[in-house]
């Protein structure tokens, strides 16, 4: 009787414990899912172009993967030391263990001493809570059970290292060992493995830097543990025991250029989906180095402003400079301020500043594509206009009273002369130039014959795109940040330049030699720089609210500006020849100590001649010859390229 009561007390028992198990494993088998088909938030990291970190971009997590084969195999011997020696041996739960910790907690009358093995402690960082309640103590166990069936212990592992929290906003093994020691897993030490594999238990407490006390010792007792199954010799052990490493306090983002991370994250966010959370490897064309050269400059340039004018705001004050390749659009640097951490609204690309005379270049460069030549002469006298709102609009040059009669358009440029330049806009007809700007790309530009001096607003980067057609020997290229990038799972994305044609390469090449004459004998003096060719243009908007100097050498495009916040005017003094022209030459000198092999010549494109004229020689092309004057006629020759053309004698 008493063994068939018994039997059938084993039977309930053996059902009951089977219901129970099938209970709780309907409420979790879908929740498997989340450690099997395992996609954890991760951290994209932006590099600049010489594979340095500038910033991590995250939303909740920063974790950064990392997969089994690339961890050390002494960082698993710790783990496993200190949290589940027998890991390799039990199927999920350490039965010895939990019954040791059951007769604990019966003695202390609670929960008193935990149980878990790696694999437990994984599907409760996964799937469930830390809270301490049977239930979910049996879920777990169950969960445990059923995940070792599913994976191997090495994948269990690479799973449990990239999810736990390992204390300062670090989520994974790999993301902690380059923040705390700013190292990659194979150049950690023992004693670094070791405080590493000590946090999950108490992150807070034993967190490095805050406690780092707490967490040598926490990291002791892990070798100490290693040592004592043998897994360690005498003297590794003391080795390790006696080292100290250094600890770094980063920050988690690590922004190092938090102007340009902004617009990276922009430009990334039209092509990248989940761009905070699917771990890509983005590759910027930025160079730090450079970057921090522009943002020198810039703020040497500010303090200039300052020091002229003690009555200046110096908290409305600010500036912007973008530096590119002109010839694909790459973007090297942008400083969108003088300080992000006072204000991060980005001036290099965000704001809308009238460009004043730095604009006149690209009338003349349409006047060149109509067949106008550099010696060509115009009017700079005064004429009223009708700007088309049948209001009389009477231009003056920066000198009021000052007119040269008929210059060429290469003096007029040098010269920076308002009156030559409106005439000549209004001369190759206001429309049909303001049709061409469009079709190269100006936005919003209305037509009004204004804007041949720069009564059209843009921003230092866009504005970069419309100067690039002069260096890029008329090839316009849109500034872009991104080279390529890289999803966690190897798919590389590669970001080509967006270009245009916007004129022929000898009709550029005038312009550059016009510009050039304006560095070196007209506004922009001040933006000379010894050993290489320099060819630009000052702006200077309305009562001194703007000052621009656009500059370029045959590899880089430089946009500087300065202006107030508010749009006030700035000192009458404060020029784009005074106050943005030396911030170039500035930071031109910089970058040639730093890259002494740039290039320092402008090439010359095929289709441009030289000739006298007047006694000098002067350039031409069969788009804009030379022009015919009373003293000269002309007899026909051949160009060098075969090519018929005009020669002056």
């Amino acid at each position: 009787m008493f063994i068939r009561m018994l039997f059938s007390f084993i039977v309930v028992c053996i059902f009951a414990v089977g219901g129970i198990f099938i209970y709780f494993y309907t409420e979790v088998k879908h929740d498997m899912d989340s450690i099997i088909n395992y996609r954890p938030q991760l951290t994209t990291k932006i590099y600049d172009v010489n594979g340095r970190l500038i910033a991590n971009v995250f939303d909740e997590y920063n974790r950064v993967y990392t997969r089994y084969e690339d961890i050390p195999g002494r960082l698993i011997e710790a783990l496993v030391a200190i949290e589940d020696t027998v890991f390799f041996e039990h199927d999920g739960i350490n039965v010895e263990a939990i019954l040791r910790a059951v007769i604990k907690d019966i003695q202390a009358g609670g929960f008193a001493q935990g149980a878990s093995t790696l694999t437990q402690q994984l599907v409760k960082n996964i799937i469930l809570s830390s809270e301490k309640k049977i239930d979910r103590k049996i879920k777990e166990v169950i969960l445990a059970l059923k995940l070792e069936n599913e994976l191997t212990k090495e994948e269990i592992l690479e799973r449990y290292l990239n999810e736990v929290y390992f204390g300062h906003g670090y989520y994974g093994v790999r993301t902690a060992a380059n923040g705390y020691f700013r190292k990659e897993l194979n150049e950690l030490t023992l004693k670094e493995m070791a405080i590493l594999v000590g946090l999950p238990k108490a992150p807070s407490s034993y967190d490095p830097t805050r406690h780092l006390d707490l967490s040598l010792s926490r990291a002791n007792r892990v070798i100490e543990r290693m040592y004592e199954i043998g897994w360690i010799g005498r003297s590794e052990y003391e080795l390790a025991t006696a080292e100290e490493p250094t600890i770094y306090d980063d920050s988690l983002t690590q922004n190092k250029a938090p102007y340009v991370v902004d617009e990276v994250i922009k430009e990334a966010n039209r092509f990248l989906p989940d761009l905070k959370t699917a771990g890509y490897e983005i590759y910027t064309s930025v160079d730090l180095d450079v970057q921090v050269m522009a943002r020198e400059a810039l703020i040497w340039g500010y303090n200039e402003i300052l020091k002229r004018n003690k009555d200046a705001n110096e908290s409305v004050l600010n500036g912007a400079i973008t530096v590119t390749n002109p010839h694909n659009g790459d973007v090297i640097a942008a400083v969108g301020g003088v300080d992000y951490a006072k204000s991060n609204f980005n001036r290099a690309t965000q704001t809308n500043r009238q460009t004043g005379s730095s604009f006149k270049p690209f009338v003349y460069q349409a006047a060149l594509n109509e067949h106008y030549s550099p010696m060509t002469e115009i009017p700079d006298v005064p004429r009223a206009f009708n700007d088309g709102s049948n209001k009389v609009w009477k231009p003056t040059n920066y000198n009021k009273h000052e007119f040269y009669g008929y210059i060429t358009m290469r003096e007029a440029l040098t010269k920076s002369r308002n009156l030559a330049t409106v005439n000549l806009m209004d001369a190759i007809g206001t429309k049909e130039t303001i049709d061409k700007f469009r079709e190269a790309g100006f936005k919003n530009m209305p037509y009004a014959l204004s804007v041949s001096l720069g009564s059209w607003g843009t921003s230092p980067l866009e504005y970069s795109k419309h100067y690039s057609m002069f260096a890029g020997f008329g090839i316009s290229s849109t500034p872009k940040f991104i080279k390529s990038a890289k999803s966690f799972y190897g798919d590389e994305t590669v970001f080509m330049p967006e270009q245009i044609k916007v004129s022929q390469p000898e009709q550029a090449y005038l312009m550059i030699d016009m510009m050039r004459d304006v560095v070196n004998k007209g506004t922009a003096t001040r933006a000379k720089v010894k050993d290489i060719e320099v060819a630009g243009k000052t702006g200077t908007s309305n009562n001194n609210i703007d000052a621009w100097f656009c500059g370029y050498t045959p590899d880089l495009l430089v946009i500087v500006w300065y202006g107030n916040d508010d749009y006030t005017p700035m000192r009458y003094v404060e020029v784009g020849g005074r106050s943005s022209a030396p911030v170039f030459a500035k930071f031109m000198n910089s970058y040639l100590e730093r890259f002494p092999e740039t290039t320092r010549r402008f090439s010359v494109p095929e289709g441009v001649y030289y000739r006298k004229f007047k006694g000098e020689n002067q350039l031409f092309t069969k788009i804009s010859p030379l022009p015919v004057t009373k003293n000269l006629a002309p007899r026909e020759y051949n160009l060098d390229d075969g090519t018929t053309g005009a020669e002056y004698r």
